[in-house]
């Protein structure tokens, strides 16, 4: 169903009080405003900045004094009374939580409506509401435009925009897709920013705006501290080791195609990743990305949390409801025992913690139904974790993901592996080094310190006025203690626990 159809049904069901939180202000009175014409309600908009006015008309006159909410709540209740109307109110929610004299005439209002079927509609930037109001209000979420409106919205915005400078469009359908994707994820006036964007400076839309407009999306969503676009050059060649993982990766690369569906195959829904720190785990999340020729996005879990009730969930919901909009993508989850850590145990959060986690597992449930909307989400999560201690037991339970692997400590053929491609990597030929010895003197060593052994050899080589050699690496390897010796006990304990509840990852 469509936003408006949505909203048209809760009309039509004669909800007293509905809440909608949104920064989109602008689409969201508009979509009450095309309901309430549908349905043949008068419409009654208020405003702290204006009081209350007619709705329906544009230039319509505020009524005097009442500005102040607990003014304009007492004349709604009172305006037109017994007839059917949509009442809404902007940025009211604040005021609740302050007055008690402004939450008694909402209270009052809310009566009203139940009465005689009218609808009260509060939009607000945060879900800041006491607990009367949550208890009371249905909540309403805007969705992000898909593929068919922005393709339409693309075309309004041009033409809007060529009415007042003309623009020269050289586009090719295939280019006309590619922008259209590249704005999936954003909202409507997001989207038609980014458009105007592109054009504004030579009025002219071409195949070399995409980059632009993409450049744009990424501001966008790191500004919003949500979703981060991350950079994935990485191929998986560029990863030593992880043999099953790349080979179950391979085999699922086209998985997320509609020549998948139709073969009967349901889209992978994503891997739980636990190692040993510096094992790649993060590393082969931005290679996943790369050889199935998706964006990466990593969620920042800790920017979800807000001071304000409800807001928290509210944000966890709009990101994983933005990375569906995208997809297909692969969302990045990096240390998730530390971003739900507490729902772990007994929180001091209030539950928060826990409530927010359960809302994970219900997304992450949901799309392992068949239902046609978990077929089209194309949403592949990769969740990294060090601290198997640290998770709470749901997460592991089969249905959440696809497979649970252990990256453990790089075999002997591994460690030669990233000892070449890290030597590659600094313009320096592995044959000119005895890589079987240095692959035997780095055992215990993760990629992440094997790598780091050659930074600071380099270093050494650099100061001497020398070049790198082998005997160079093996006194750096000898000098600095690995992870599984600084902390033997604990991976001991971790390859422990994934003997027979993992899939090893090489």
């Amino acid at each position: 169903m469509t936003d408006s159809a949505r909203f048209q049904s809760l009309l039509a069901a004669r909800y007293p009080c509905v809440a909608l939180t949104t920064a989109e202000e602008h689409d969201a009175v508009e979509l009450a405003i095309h309901a309430a014409v549908q349905a043949n309600l008068p419409v009654w908009l208020w405003s702290q900045s204006k009081g209350v006015r007619d709705g329906l008309l544009r230039e319509a006159p505020p009524v005097p004094d009442t500005e102040h909410p607990a003014a304009a709540l007492y004349h709604l209740e009172s305006a037109e009374a017994g007839r059917r109307s949509l009442f809404v109110a902007l940025d009211l929610c604040p005021h609740l939580s302050r007055d008690e004299r402004t939450l008694r005439q909402w209270r009052d209002l809310v009566a009203r409506c139940a009465r005689d079927g009218s609808t009260l509609l509060m939009i607000d930037c945060h879900a800041d509401r006491p607990d009367v109001v949550r208890q009371t209000a249905a909540v309403f979420d805007l969705s992000l435009p898909d593929e068919s409106e922005l393709e339409q919205l693309l075309k309004t915005t041009l033409r809007r925009r060529n009415d007042d400078h003309p623009v020269q469009i050289v586009l090719g359908r295939r280019d006309v897709e590619t922008i259209v994707r590249n704005l999936k994820g954003l909202t409507r006036r997001q989207a038609a920013q980014l458009i105007v964007d592109a054009v504004c400076d030579d009025n002219r839309l071409d195949p070399h705006d995409v980059n632009h407009i993409l450049a744009g999306k990424r501001r966008l969503l790191q500004s919003s501290g949500l979703l981060e676009y991350v950079e994935s050059p990485v191929d998986l060649s560029e990863i030593g080791g992880l043999a099953r993982l790349k080979l179950w990766l391979d085999q699922r690369k086209g998985a997320m195609t509609k020549e998948a569906a139709a073969f009967g195959i349901d889209p992978p829904r994503g891997v739980l990743m636990l190692g040993v720190q510096g094992a790649g785990k993060s590393l082969a999340a931005k290679a996943v990305a790369t050889a199935w020729r998706v964006p990466l996005m990593r969620m920042d879990v800790g920017a979800l949390y807000d001071r304000y009730v409800g807001e928290s969930e509210r944000r966890l919901r709009d990101t994983l409801r933005q990375a569906e909009s995208m997809a297909p993508i692969v969302l990045w989850i990096d240390e998730i025992e530390k971003a739900f850590a507490s729902a772990a145990s007994r929180s001091t959060d209030g539950g928060l913690s826990q409530r927010m986690f359960g809302t994970l597992l219900t997304w992450m449930q949901e799309r392992g139904s068949r239902t046609p909307a978990a077929q089209d989400a194309g949403v592949f999560v990769i969740a990294t974790a060090n601290d198997i201690e640290a998770l709470p037991p749901e997460l592991l339970r089969k249905g959440r993901f696809d497979e649970i692997f252990f990256v453990d400590l790089p075999t002997l053929d591994a460690r030669a592996q990233i000892l070449t491609i890290h030597l590659k990597r600094r313009n320096r030929d592995p044959k000119k080094f005895d890589l079987a010895t240095l692959a035997q003197a780095a055992e215990g060593f993760s990629g992440a310190e094997i790598e780091q052994a050659i930074v600071s050899a380099l270093h050494e080589a650099f100061a001497a006025k020398s070049d790198l050699t082998t005997q160079l690496l093996l006194d750096v390897l000898a000098k600095s203690p690995p992870i599984s010796v600084t902390m033997r006990e604990r991976i001991d304990a971790l390859r422990t626990w994934a003997r027979g509840r993992c899939v090893s990852a090489d």
